[in-house]
């Protein structure tokens, strides 16, 4: 995997290289990874809804065609875009995601801080009265029976601290995931975060984890290295 990191990029033209590189894709062309920081926006995905946007104010709010709903970028926030082969790599949709998520769960660990999934929300998600803690999550993903109803997420006690927004074309990935590292989290006061209102968005720094956005980028970039192999 061809990785970079790339410092801040303007998100648009970070977008716009992401499609070209997709669009001219052969079998040969080797994949790559991305690591990013952005300027201060919203994206709206292409399940967004115009009211979970509720005051924008000077940010500005960028439509988008990733999955899922809007969220914000910042300074202080890795963002990273994995550009992968998924037929060429032996993996689905389903089973990407879930690497993903498993990198920024083994990169929470390694800062001593315990990530959760949530049955039914993408995303990975924090306790906020006990960031350390491995007791598992009533709310976990579990077994559902066959024709059962899909699970209602469940936030209570929790803090997001990382979202996921990808795109397929052609089994080809772009788009990916960002993880909050020391921000300014007011914007996200100014959203439905994902499409859930109240949900509370949270960081390392404010979970008392120090560390640098340099350090927790080489982190997770390995990780994604390591899920996200063949």
């Amino acid at each position: 995997m061809d990785t970079r990191l790339l410092g801040r990029t303007d998100y648009r033209a970070t977008v716009q290289a992401m499609q070209e590189l997709t669009r001219q894709r052969t079998g040969d062309t080797p994949d790559a990874l991305w690591i990013c920081e952005h300027a201060p926006h919203f994206t709206q995905g292409l399940a967004g809804k115009a009211d979970h946007v509720l005051l924008p104010g000077d940010i500005p709010v960028i439509a988008t065609n990733r999955g899922g709903q809007v969220t914000y970028h910042g300074p202080g926030q890795i963002v990273a875009y994995p550009l992968l082969d998924l037929q060429r790599r032996g993996y689905f949709v389903k089973e990407y995601v879930y690497r993903l998520e498993e990198a920024v769960i083994r990169t929470l660990a390694h800062f001593g801080v315990t990530g959760h999934r949530v049955s039914g929300a993408p995303g990975i998600y924090v306790r906020l009265d006990d960031p350390a803690s491995h007791a598992m999550l009533p709310q976990r993903p579990q077994l559902r029976l066959p024709g059962s109803d899909a699970p209602v997420p469940d936030f209570n006690g929790l803090g997001k601290i990382a979202a996921l927004g990808i795109k397929v074309s052609r089994h080809c990935t772009y788009h990916g995931l960002a993880l909050n590292v020391a921000m300014d989290l007011e914007p996200y006061t100014r959203i439905n975060p994902c499409g859930y209102a109240g949900l509370p968005s949270v960081d390392l720094s404010t979970i008392g984890v120090q560390t640098t956005w340099d350090e927790a980028a080489h982190v997770l970039g390995r990780q994604l290295e390591i899920r996200l192999a063949p």
